[in-house]
């Protein structure tokens, strides 16, 4: 996989607390942020899965098909918070 070095701007307080959790990881800041900004689009993808499928749903249902898209959703809302 080819690397591409950056430079970001971030508060000192924010540095140094990446400081701390990279050495008590044994890893690198820079595996840190990798492993920081992975996880962020993550989270922020299911999020927008979780906005898809809620706009789907949004149509109106049968009195059966509510209650089993209330139950699908909060499952969903479930899976996807959980991990946020």
């Amino acid at each position: 996989m080819t690397s591409i070095k950056t430079a970001v701007s971030i508060q000192k307080d924010l540095f140094d607390q990446a400081e701390i959790l990279a050495h008590e990881m044994n890893i690198s800041r820079s595996r840190l942020f990798v492993l920081a900004l992975e996880d962020f689009i993550r989270r922020y993808q299911n999020q927008r899965l979780l906005r898809e499928i809620n706009a789907a749903y949004e149509d109106e249902q049968e009195a059966s098909d509510a209650t089993y898209l209330r139950k699908m959703r909060r499952q969903h809302r479930q899976i996807v918070e959980g991990e946020w």
